[in-house]
């Protein structure tokens, strides 16, 4: 199953709440991945362009068109433990 995220929230200056697919949610600071990122992920390490992420066909992107493989991002999060079960509504 390819797992995509299917809400994003900005829960900080560099920190995305992220609601998958597969009803798993979780947390997850960037701060230090900006850090050593490119030219394309340079306008991210500015709190307010960070928090202009929206999601594109499942996946969180930017306006300068950086984006994240989403579930690139769920095998991280589940191998570091930051995910968790959401909570039905």
């Amino acid at each position: 199953m390819l797992i995509k995220v299917r809400r994003l929230e900005v829960v900080g200056d560099h920190k995305l709440r992220l609601w998958f697919t597969d009803g798993s949610l979780g947390e997850r600071d960037f701060g230090s991945e900006l850090a050593h990122g490119g030219p394309m992920a340079e306008p991210l390490r500015d709190p307010e362009f960070f928090a202009q992420a929206f999601l594109d066909y499942g996946a969180p992107t930017w306006p300068n068109g950086y984006d994240m493989a989403p579930w690139a991002l769920h095998q991280d999060m589940a191998r570091e433990g930051f995910l968790r079960q959401a909570e039905a509504v």
